[in-house]
């Protein structure tokens, strides 16, 4: 291969704040928000045109229960729920002080609220259409910039504390920490918007694809799920598609998902345009981007493991609660593992219930499990922490915190972590998490403090 040598470069400092985020998902987004509400000036910038992540630019429009698996106690608040409340208010989201299972919402409005909520916070400074490139460390390993670039150039952001909110831990990877990939990396999805979809009476997806197998043999067969967006009389958001043995965190084989994705939809909605001709029956949106369900994990200095999660393990430093069940997409097939925390575990197969089995004695649930900061915070760095599906977990345990009523949760924490850390002084790792949580639940937070 051949090489180029870039010259040195002086850069510009653009900005200077006293935390910086990088990545501006609704996690990112959440890190900023409460760190400003707690008096520190951030930073953050984010490569696309909105903030949200998955949940706008990925359509993926649902978040889990705020409520424990009996759907008795409210156990997650926060900015979760004051994001819902103000959609709520434009009739944008569903009920969501019920008992159902998921919280749908409108992704294009939820846009207009994050951006009314950052640009309500005067300490906050957006750079929309900028990309990371790489930090900038001096000599004990410590973050003192990042460098950016935009369409005015290249150019430094320095702060005291950053976050990582890219979803692959790019700052992180980037900063010497130590990644890691999972053999069985669960696959992207592309969600869509498709109007009229409810009209096909009697849809049965699997029969449908089975049925033209012939003509199109390469769909696959997967967990088909969605749901109708609030606001929309005819619009429904689909998920099925998946793109298998695919690196995330390798530019060419994400490209190929993109094209890959895009083409199974297609596949769809050809096979219910010749299935319904009497319905009209439109593609109406397509992701700017896959969704990565993972890609790359940091190496903390405390990884979540399934089996101490699943035990109802109360760890000390628990910022986070979550009722969202083990979920693992299989990457060489269309299968589809659930755990759920009433204690039954199904697979899944083409659609399709192969095995259910207890995974808990007959009557035992488990209400919630719990998430610590220690899973965020990358090992050897010093004001660094990580807010994402990045996080340090084993395959069981990534399978349920991964979902964004979790992540977001976590990204909450993340702020509050990088205050506490420039406030007091500290390094990330010496943070005081029983601070943390209780500036959480100050703000707005449901974490019981049972522990």
């Amino acid at each position: 291969m051949k090489e180029v040598m870039i010259p040195m470069e002086r850069l510009p400092v653009t900005a200077e704040a006293d935390i910086c985020v990088v990545g501006g998902s609704c996690t990112g987004v959440f890190a900023a928000i409460r760190a400003a509400r707690l008096g520190a000036k951030v930073v953050i910038l984010e490569k696309q045109n909105r903030f949200g992540g998955c949940a706008t630019n990925g359509l993926v429009c649902m978040w889990h229960s705020l409520f424990d698996i009996t759907r008795e106690k409210q156990i997650i608040g926060g900015l979760t729920l004051e994001t819902l409340e103000r959609l709520g208010k434009r009739n944008a989201a569903s009920p969501f002080r019920t008992k159902q299972q998921g919280i749908r919402f409108n992704s294009e409005e939820l846009t207009l609220e994050l951006d009314a909520m950052v640009l309500e916070q005067k300490r906050i400074r957006t750079f929309f259409h900028t990309f990371f490139s790489r930090p900038v460390l001096n000599e004990d390993g410590r973050i003192t910039g990042v460098v950016a670039e935009n369409k005015s150039g290249r150019f430094v952001i320095s702060a005291q504390v950053f976050v990582d909110a890219s979803g692959d831990g790019l700052l992180c990877r980037a900063a010497g920490v130590p990644m890691f990939r999972p053999k069985t990396a669960q696959p992207p999805t592309a969600c869509v918007h498709i109007e009229n979809f409810r009209k096909m009476k009697n849809l049965e997806l699997k029969e449908l694809i089975e049925k033209n197998r012939t003509r199109i043999p390469n769909l696959p067969c997967g967990y088909f799920w969605g749901c109708d967006i609030p606001g929309s009389e005819d619009i429904y958001m689909l998920a099925g598609t998946r793109v298998m043995n695919c690196n995330c965190m390798d530019a060419d084989e994400i490209t190929n998902a993109e094209f890959e994705s895009r083409r199974q939809v297609r596949a769809l909605m050809d096979l219910f345009r010749d299935a319904y001709p009497e319905i009209p029956v439109s593609l109406q949106a397509l992701p700017s981007e896959i969704g990565m369900r993972e890609s790359e994990h940091i190496t903390s200095i405390g990884r979540l493991k399934g089996d101490e999660m699943l035990a109802d393990t109360r760890y000390p430093d628990t910022i986070a609660v979550g009722t969202y069940p083990v979920d693992i997409h299989g990457n060489t097939d269309d299968s589809i593992t659930f755990k759920l925390l009433t204690g039954v575990k199904q697979i899944f197969r083409s659609n399709l219930l192969l095995k259910q089995e207890r995974w808990l004695p007959e009557g035992e649930i488990l209400p919630y499990y719990r998430i610590p900061l220690s899973c965020l915070i990358p090992a050897g760095t010093k004001n660094l922490i990580a807010a994402g599906r990045m996080l340090d977990a084993d395959a069981e345990a990534f399978g349920a915190v991964r979902v964004m009523v979790n992540l977001n949760q976590c990204g909450e924490a993340a702020g509050v972590a990088a205050f506490c850390s420039l406030n007091d002084q500290k390094e990330m790792a010496k943070v005081d998490a029983v601070l943390v949580r209780n500036l959480l639940n100050k703000g707005g937070s449901l974490i019981p403090c049972d522990l």
